[in-house]
């Protein structure tokens, strides 16, 4: 029997040899005497994989270790990674096949008593749904995944300034601030994007930038074509940093919720706003200026329609058309009244 401690864990380990095959794992617990039955277990389980054709048994760790590392292209590969952090204290060397729907719903619990809103629960749920389902799935370690419940989630209206309130805004902030919102206005580029624009991804002769695929969300390239007042912020950029569009004394900017944000937010008497909300302006506006959801859609970088139909609602123009017509057929039939009683009454 092999059990260690590591330097970065205060559980045993476990090491043994099996076929030639080295298995190291945590046996999630610090008392020695419950790591030498996980021992055991774990010995005796191999035997039976070997002799009897048992399914082995894999743990919640090994899932996640595999689960990350696999799906390490995600975008929300960091938040997966916090999320299973906290999931950890009630998951931590539990074998898979003794995830079941209480225990899941105990976590939900758990969340709850956070006092996090529904969409952080849910958030972590889904972490917890889509590892245990491609443990089944991808992998063939479950023969079922237990259901997981989702919490309801309010549908919140979509949050964009009126044109003077930007224009307010911008009045108000420092020029580095205001010149990223301008730019992220004109463009409808999220803020990573634009904080880590560089020249290199700019071509003023042809108006165009361009988002590498390991820069977006959807990592898929999205090409920007720049519009006249977005190019004018460019030029105003030239000279200031070797690599980088926008900066600060000199200094990349990486940092834009800041207390002067907040402040001049608060000073201008624009609520409950977040930088986030500026692409939510762009695609408003965009909206509401009769741009096609396909093409914004393309503009914006989503991967499909279904995401840019939240700002459908902010524009009527392509109805127009179809409500003109009924409009029409009522108008001659009111008219056609009107004629037949004014005959009458000659």
């Amino acid at each position: 029997m092999s059990l260690f401690k590591r330097s970065d864990s205060p559980n045993w380990w476990v090491k043994l040899n099996h076929n030639g095959r080295r298995i190291q794992q945590s046996t999630g617990t610090s008392d020695e005497k419950r790591a030498r039955e996980y021992h055991d277990k774990l010995k005796a389980s191999l035997w039976d994989q070997e002799r009897l054709g048992i399914k082995p048994s894999h743990s919640w760790n090994e899932a996640v270790v595999r689960y990350l590392a696999e799906m390490s292209h995600k975008a929300s590969h960091s938040d997966d990674k916090a999320h299973l952090r906290w999931v950890d204290r009630f998951l931590g060397g539990a074998e898979l096949k003794s995830i079941n729907r209480d225990v899941v719903d105990r976590i939900l619990a758990a969340r709850q008593a956070d006092g996090v809103a529904n969409s952080t629960v849910n958030r972590t749920m889904e972490v917890i749904r889509a590892v245990l389902r491609r443990a089944a799935h991808e992998w063939e370690w479950l023969d079922r995944v237990p259901r997981v419940r989702m919490l309801p989630e309010p549908k919140r209206r979509v949050r964009w300034l009126t044109r003077e309130e930007a224009d307010r805004l911008i009045a108000a902030l420092p020029e580095h601030l205001a010149v990223m919102v301008r730019f992220s206005l004109e463009t409808g580029l999220r803020r990573s994007n634009v904080t880590g624009l560089e020249w290199s991804q700019v071509d003023l002769a042809r108006r165009t930038a361009w988002i590498h695929p390991d820069q977006a969300k959807a990592r898929k390239a999205i090409a920007v074509p720049l519009s006249a007042a977005a190019v004018v912020v460019i030029r105003e950029q030239i000279g200031k940093h070797l690599t980088r569009v926008f900066c600060f004394r000199g200094k990349p900017v990486r940092q834009v919720n800041t207390k002067t944000w907040r402040l001049v937010l608060q000073r201008v008497g624009i609520e409950n706003f977040r930088w986030h909300d500026l692409r939510h302006t762009w695609a408003s506006w965009h909206v509401q200026a009769g741009t096609p959801l396909h093409v914004l859609q393309e503009l914006g970088g989503w991967e499909c329609v279904e995401m840019v139909r939240k700002y459908a609602h902010l524009s009527s123009v392509h109805l127009a058309e179809y409500v003109d017509r009924a409009s029409s057929l009522r108008l001659v039939a009111t008219e056609g009244v009107a004629t037949n009683q004014l005959r009458a009454q000659k």
